[in-house]
């Protein structure tokens, strides 16, 4: 981490630790690491935390940490990577953290031996792009980057219209941990659709989504809600014991199947790059063989 910063009128009189946690957003970890491992100097000479500062003064941060380049096995791809983050495509299938049963194939510790910090998580069973901090202070960073998420849905159906707004609140099953419900007395929850190709011999259709806001199963809640549920989804599907739909269940019985996960995949990323002075980041990854298989086949 290097940091070269010209104090701004608003900081004028502030210890340059202030700055450090307001400017840059540094946990008290990491200013406390900065200091005693790292260099801070006022003006091109070694200063304290607690020193104050004025106007127009250079302050110089560097905090040499051992994250390194990150080493992802063959299914996962590094789409872009720096010396503080990295965007990664996780296959489905793979969870994004370590946890009872997957301490060892996680997302985070196939990656790298340190401990990496995720911006955002996706389901196991959901593909896609997401954002990895390499340290503390990167992810209190990217935590204010503005990050917009896009995903592509295969569901049952044909929406009308083609493309609008599912805007349902949304909340907890009343006892179920995983099963959420769109209910009036939940959570305010915003999903944009849009349908990218329909299949008529299938009546299955290819849909991009955006999240205005990001509750836990957001896009699958609405989506069995409107009646358009997502192929092979085991808690909201048609075959699914949660929510099953009965006009939809001989559908369901071909079609399931030939994807084997919920058919989600988060397909672009756009931010704006804390390190690159809030220039806008956009990537994409192209939708993984096992959907585009099954669209290839009902195309």
């Amino acid at each position: 981490m290097r940091i070269d910063y010209f104090v701004q009128s608003e900081y004028n009189g502030l210890e340059i630790q202030q700055i450090m946690r307001r400017e840059f957003k540094m946990s008290t970890t990491w200013v406390k690491r900065v200091k005693l491992y790292g260099t801070v100097e006022l003006n091109g000479v070694h200063a304290r935390v607690k020193d104050l500062v004025k106007t127009g003064d250079r302050l110089f941060f560097e905090y040499e940490d051992n994250s390194g380049k990150l080493t992802p096995p063959p299914n996962v791809g590094i789409v872009y990577e720096n010396e503080h983050y990295a965007v990664v495509n996780k296959p489905a299938g793979m969870v994004t953290h370590p946890s009872h049963g997957h301490l060892e194939d996680s997302l985070l510790t196939s990656l790298s031996d340190n401990k990496l910090h995720p911006v955002m998580r996706l389901d196991r069973e959901t593909s896609g792009l997401l954002i990895v901090a390499k340290d503390g202070y990167a992810h209190n960073m990217l935590a204010n980057a503005d990050i917009r998420k896009s995903y592509k849905a295969l569901c049952y159906g044909r929406f009308e219209p083609s493309e609008g707004t599912l805007d349902f609140p949304i909340a907890r099953r009343p006892n179920s941990v995983m099963i959420r419900d769109c209910t009036e007395d939940g959570k305010p929850s915003v999903t944009h659709y849009k349908t990218l190709s329909y299949f008529e011999s299938a009546d299955i259709s290819l849909v991009g989504f955006e999240l205005e806001t990001g509750r836990c199963h957001q896009i699958r809640t609405h989506c069995c809600h409107v009646g358009h549920p997502l192929l092979s989804d085991g808690l909201y599907g048609p075959l699914s014991d949660d929510n099953p739909n009965e006009g939809l269940r001989q559908q369901a019985l071909v079609f399931d199947g030939k994807v084997g996960r919920v058919a989600l995949h988060a397909y672009k990323i756009e931010y704006k790059d804390p390190f690159d002075n809030g220039n806008i980041k956009v990537f994409e990854a192209p939708l993984p063989s096992d959907m585009q298989a099954l669209v290839d086949e009902i195309s």
